[in-house]
């Protein structure tokens, strides 16, 4: 099958800054995909790649086997990219945004989708509104919808939740994610990795300009071994028997790294021999951002290219 997104070796050099060095990277049909990496990674300017606002130094890349560069027509068509920054044009309102991004697509009689789309994003009571009158969040959600108007294939979704209320991000997560069950391919950027971990399948991490990691996430978190425990104790002093699993003391609280779960019954009879008594307990599992922390640090020392 044709992925939605393929890039080969692509490089792109500003001078003498390398952002990307070498990225080879395929995403199948379907996918939900978090592409993460610290500021600075390389992640914008992949994606402006994918979208034909930066050319590539060297390599390919294509969108529904549609290449970015000799068949962009195509290419285009097959791709909504929500910014991270806010674009828009202050002259027009929400609805008149929409319908002139139709347009550019040489949509007609769209507006059964775009109802849809400003249902999904609760943009009704906004919908003659100017543009320049919106706020932030609502402005983001016009970004969002004016990627989805031509019902691309692939949606690219580059900090879409950044600086937005809680409302909105969960009004956007549940309508991505019915795009998603209806096959639509989704990639995402984000530094709230609780998101990612939460609805993406499949995760890349980028570091000065390279993938250092591309797995499930699912195994990406399995790659992290044992687990740790959260103690709230009285007395609040911590057996010395107990201080090598010692992680950090937090909000009164210990944490201690432990192998397994049968480790979890050896430092709680130490607390029993030790007369401390256990207020509180809870057992903290690996999640993305601990594997994220990880996999940047030991990327930390990447040859220059």
């Amino acid at each position: 099958m044709t992925p939605a997104i393929e890039v080969k070796q692509v490089y792109k050099r500003f001078g003498t800054t390398h952002a990307l060095a070498g990225v080879d990277l395929e995403i199948n049909v379907g996918d939900f995909f978090a592409l993460l990496g610290p500021n600075g990674a390389g992640k914008t300017t992949l994606i402006n790649i994918l979208a034909g606002l930066t050319l590539a130094s060297s390599g390919s890349s294509c969108i529904m086997g549609h290449n970015v560069v000799t068949n962009y027509r195509e290419a285009r068509r097959m791709l909504g990219v929500v910014p991270q920054e806010l674009v828009f044009d202050p002259f027009f309102t929400v609805r008149e945004t929409l319908s002139i991004q139709s347009g550019y697509y040489g949509l007609k009689n769209n507006d059964s989708w775009i109802d849809q789309i400003i249902y999904h994003l609760d943009l009704a009571d906004k919908v003659n509104a100017n543009m320049r009158t919106l706020s932030g969040g609502m402005k983001r959600r016009v970004l969002v919808a004016q990627a989805l108007v031509h019902k691309p294939p692939v949606i690219v979704l580059d900090e879409p939740t950044a600086g937005v209320d809680v409302e909105l991000r969960q009004a956007l997560w549940r309508f991505i994610k019915q795009l998603n069950r209806d096959g639509h391919t989704i990639v995402l950027t984000t530094h709230y990795l609780d998101e990612a971990e939460a609805l993406c399948s499949r995760v890349a991490m980028l570091k000065q300009g390279k993938i250092v990691a591309l797995d499930s996430t699912r195994n990406l978190i399995k790659s992290i071994t044992g687990c740790s425990v959260r103690l709230r104790l009285s007395p609040d002093i911590l057996p010395s028997v107990l201080q090598p699993l010692m992680g950090s003391y937090d909000e009164g609280c210990y944490i201690l790294a432990v192998n397994d779960y049968s480790q979890i019954e050896n430092v709680l009879a130490a607390l029993r021999v030790a007369q401390v008594q256990v207020l509180e307990m809870q057992l903290l599992q690996p999640d993305l951002e601990e594997v994220f922390v990880k996999i940047m640090g030991s990327a930390e020392n990447l040859e220059p290219v």
